[in-house]
């Protein structure tokens, strides 16, 4: 209901403006600091009737040089508040497609390629179902984010989930000093017994 009213604003916005013909938006990438790291607006229509959305394309995304096959579809729900920072798999590495579909996040994306001009560095992204941008996350890199509003996440995956090889880097490591939005949220965090007791970007370094 409420991503229909969101939708619907929208619409409303655009015959107010007189654009009400032009409701068609389609796919746009968007490159980042981080190589390989691409912020992207799905295709979406809006019209009377509400609206359709398509955030993934095998076609389009060949088209633009992204070839990663689709494992699995999993989903998030998260209140408002909740961290899940910073994951990722050690063994078959995940490339991802990640959108906020319902709330709002800040979402991080950390690079933790060893070779790589930007390792350890990261970049921040406002991902909402009023915006419609995801973020596709290559192999080798950290991602987590920050629940600005209670939300359900997409995760589109390259890669199966194998629990044995999951693993992650607490979220307010030091040596990272990722600046979380904390004030959005009053300061109040949720976060899992496993996300309490990650490991830091420095033992990941070292190959602990």
């Amino acid at each position: 209901l409420r991503q229909h009213i969101v939708l619907k604003k929208q619409y409303e916005k655009l015959i107010e403006t007189g654009k009400e013909r032009k409701m068609i938006h389609h796919f746009e990438f968007e490159e980042t600091k981080l190589k390989g790291v691409e912020l992207i607006t799905p295709f979406y229509s809006l019209d009377n009737r509400g609206a359709f959305v398509k955030d993934y394309s095998e076609k389009v995304f060949k088209e633009h040089g992204i070839n990663h096959s689709l494992k699995e579809v999993f989903y998030t729900y998260s209140h408002k508040g909740t961290i899940r920072a910073i994951h990722f798999q050690r063994v078959k590495e995940q490339a991802k497609l990640v959108r906020c579909i319902s709330g709002k996040i800040f979402d991080v994306v950390v690079d933790l390629r060893k070779g790589s001009e930007t390792f350890g560095q990261w970049e921040g992204f406002v991902l909402s179902e009023e915006n419609k941008k995801e973020l596709l996350i290559p192999e080798h890199f950290g991602h987590g984010y920050l629940v600005l509003e209670s939300s359900i996440v997409s995760y589109k995956c390259a890669e199966n989930f194998y629990g044995e090889y999951d693993d992650g880097i607490i979220w307010n490591d030091k040596r990272l000093a990722i600046d979380w939005p904390l004030d959005e949220v009053e300061g109040k965090i949720i976060l899992s017994d496993k996300d309490k007791n990650l490991q830091t970007f420095e033992e990941f370094c070292k190959g602990k």
